[in-house]
């Protein structure tokens, strides 16, 4: 999001909030406008400024103040994490981390769902985030795609700033705030909003991330409420290791729905896991090829067989070459053999890479590149971390 600053904010006087100045507009919501802006020490953040008619209003700057500084108090774990809050004149603001990287809905649009490991450290993450800020005291109220920017680190939630804190939802009946297509039955009968609503838009954005659609499709407003509030959610297409849990996440009765930090025990496969060993599991393996799978569980090792099988069989062919001719000569980084294999319908190559002797121990580098259209999912099939390349040993005979 390259740009200037919009047309809103040309006088010397304008590009000044608080102790920021302002770089460029990043966009806009139903709330306020977010900037790109830097301090004085020339630290980036992301600053959002309330609308001018809100904030013109004392009942909202009071409960801007409170609700603002109730997001201050929740721990980094997969969140923007809020730094300052304060009023300028007439007008509120809210500094957080400024996160570098696209939302889920602009990655989800450009490259399609996400599969296997990523959406699952994905749905981690995100349960993560939600466990920190209900730690706080805080309700997001409108977890959307939009709201969940992929770092280079791992999924971060962003704009709870202005979530409006649990004990303070009493007088807040009839008041709908969130977006329809992730809105709980409840939020959009206008009742008092919990936690679980948080858990439910989960359901919603996980169900996105794995098919590209909510689970609650719909063409107007009225068709998207009916469908939340009396249809079973649509989850084809969803993995099924998943879908267990997005279905609970998705039930109609708030009080059924699992917490945050049920969602992630579960995810987890653990009986209660701390928001920092999740952040960790997730962080540690998320990068520039997608993130490592969620937590160490373990899989099925249906291809793992026959890949060893047919490396077994070149490592033999080409210690009978050695033997009888030789070492071959071959040009460096040069695989010394390879074969190509095809199981569950994926084509694969494998490539013996050395077979060296050490001793009495013979060492074999070996490795795995899929050569088909289909996508293929190394921790199901290998049932271990990234598998494209290893290396055994084993005495020599």
């Amino acid at each position: 999001m390259n740009g200037h600053l919009s047309p809103d904010v040309t006088g010397a006087q304008r590009r000044v909030i608080g102790p920021y100045m302002l770089d460029r507009r990043l966009g806009s919501g139903g709330m306020g406008i977010v900037y790109l802006a830097h301090d004085g020490a020339g630290r980036q953040v992301a600053l959002k400024v309330m609308r001018p008619e809100l904030a013109a209003r004392e009942e909202f700057r009071q409960r801007f103040r409170k609700e603002a500084e109730a997001a201050r108090k929740v721990a980094r774990f997969c969140t923007a994490a809020v730094l300052d809050v304060g009023l300028d004149g007439d007008q509120a603001f809210i500094a957080t981390e400024y996160i570098d990287g696209p939302d889920l809905s602009a990655v989800v649009e450009a490259q399609g769902p996400m599969t296997g490991s990523t959406l699952e450290a994905l749905a981690v993450g995100v349960a993560t985030a939600l466990s920190a800020i209900h730690e706080a005291g805080v309700v997001h109220r409108d977890l959307k795609p939009s709201n969940i920017l992929l770092a280079p680190v791992g999924p971060r939630v962003i704009d709870f700033g202005i979530a409006q804190l649990a004990d303070t939802l009493g007088g807040d009946t009839g008041v709908v705030i969130g977006t329809l297509p992730y809105m709980s039955p409840e939020q959009g009968r206008g009742e008092r909003v919990t936690t679980a609503a948080d858990v439910f838009a989960w359901g919603c954005v996980v169900t996105y991330a794995a098919t590209g659609r909510p689970p609650f499709p719909g063409g107007g407003d009225a068709e998207i409420l009916y469908r939340v509030a009396h249809h079973v959610p649509r989850l084809d297409g969803l993995d099924e290791r998943l879908r267990p849990l997005v279905e609970q996440a998705l039930d109609k009765d708030p009080a059924r729905r699992p917490t945050a930090q049920q969602l992630l025990d579960r995810l987890l496969g653990r009986e209660r896991v701390t928001a920092e060993a999740a952040t960790r599991l997730v962080s540690d393996g998320w990068g520039l090829a997608g993130p490592a799978p969620a937590a160490p569980q373990p899989r099925p090792r249906r291809w793992l067989v026959p890949v060893l099988a047919a490396i077994t069989a070149l490592a033999v062919s080409v210690a009978v070459l050695a033997l009888t001719l030789g070492r071959p000569d071959r040009p460096d980084g040069a695989a010394l053999a390879g074969r190509d294999l095809q199981i569950d319908g994926v084509k694969l190559h494998v490539k013996v890479l050395s077979l060296t002797r050490k001793g009495r121990t013979v060492v074999l580098q070996w490795s795995v590149r899929n050569d088909g259209a289909s996508e293929w999912d190394q921790w199901t099939a290998f049932g271990t971390g990234p598998l494209t390349r290893g290396s055994t040993t084993a005495p020599r005979a």
